[in-house]
């Protein structure tokens, strides 16, 4: 249920309403817009009197929500949210590229190309310490040590660092990492999401390869409910019958659907989505194009001896290109409400 306050509510009568609101077992989400400010309800509302709530004098409108995520809910948080990594944001008109090996193997690898990425434009850093394998014999990563390289490479650079966490007992090894990644196969993992809804830092929530747009918005939820509301989407491309050519299949129109439903940023991670590193300069184009928040790129400076991925990475000179792209797309992407 959202009750949207009249201008210039009295502050003693809205204290009372909260008051009220919270003795009947319900939580309130409150957004303070310039004209107007929402109370959102969460919980049980079948038992509040939508008449009763619409006719007292600081109300100007009250409305029930069917959606089961209020947290992420644009109903209840109409204006978008910007998150901060480090001064860098994204999210309300701010885009931001992520970019980076598939996975961290030496320092001078992740250095050159975090040195690399950011003189492309980049404006974080991307690498896998702990890599999530279909065959239990390929390279797992360098675990906390590839954390540690990472942290190397952000000293030289600058770059804030985004790595994937595969399990709750890795956490306290994150403690420097600037956004913690939740990967495809992970966005079900409810224990780990409640644990990641009690960290004060940005969550990176990529797609399920078989899950719909509603779980992605509940599994968002899962952490915003712990208290967490610095949450990123990542459309990383969707598993259907289509085998020609690319990895997955990219779901371009997650973008303006998940704008529409939420208030978080959104991200398109091309490299996954098509598995192949000449697909990724027109999905980066396509994206931009739609709407996205930023993208999330592979770059190896050696694709062809990478321990993972080597066939989806770019080199450094074909990001360089593929950041001139975007960025001469970017004055016509798509934008919310236009």
């Amino acid at each position: 249920m959202i009750v949207i306050l009249k201008q210039n509510a009295d502050q003693a009568q809205l204290a009372q309403l909260e008051n009220w609101i919270r003795a009947e077992g319900l939580d309130i989400h409150k957004s303070e817009g310039v004209n107007s400010t929402i109370l959102g309800l969460v919980g049980d509302t079948s038992k509040i009197d939508i008449d009763l709530l619409g006719a007292l004098d600081i109300v100007e409108n009250v409305k029930r929500v069917s959606e089961p995520y209020k947290s992420v809910n644009r109903k209840f948080h109409p204006k978008d949210t910007v998150v901060d990594v480090g001064g860098v944001k994204i999210g309300g008109g701010n885009f931001a590229v992520i970019a980076g090996p598939c996975s961290v193997e030496s320092e001078s690898q992740i250095c050159e190309v975090a040195e690399a990425v950011k003189a492309s434009g980049a404006a974080m850093l991307r690498g896998g310490a702990f890599k999530p394998r279909t065959s239990p014999y390929s390279f797992q990563g360098m675990r906390g040590e590839g954390i540690e390289l990472l942290e190397k490479a952000k000293a030289k650079t600058g770059l804030p660092i985004v790595t994937e966490i595969m399990d709750i007992s890795q956490l306290p090894l994150f403690d420097n990492v600037d956004v913690i990644q939740v990967g495809a196969r992970n966005m079900q993992n409810f224990e780990l999401l409640k644990a990641l809804g009690k960290v004060n830092k940005p969550i990176l929530l990529k797609r399920g390869l078989a899950s719909t747009i509603e779980e992605l918005l509940m599994s968002a939820e899962y952490i915003m409910a712990g208290g967490n509301e610095q949450v990123i989407f990542c459309e990383r491309g969707i598993r259907t019958f289509e085998t020609a050519t690319t990895r997955n299949t990219l779901d371009l129109c997650a973008i303006p659907v998940l704008k529409e439903r939420s208030h978080l940023p959104v991200i398109i991670d091309p490299s996954h989505a098509t598995g192949v590193a000449r697909l990724v300069k027109p999905m980066c184009i396509a994206a931009t194009a739609a709407g996205a928040d930023g993208l999330i790129i592979e770059v190896h400076n050696d694709p062809a001896h990478a321990l993972c991925d080597g066939k989806q990475s770019l080199t450094p000179e074909a990001f360089d290109d593929v950041m001139k792209a975007v960025e001469a797309i970017r004055p016509y992407a798509y934008k919310m409400g236009e």
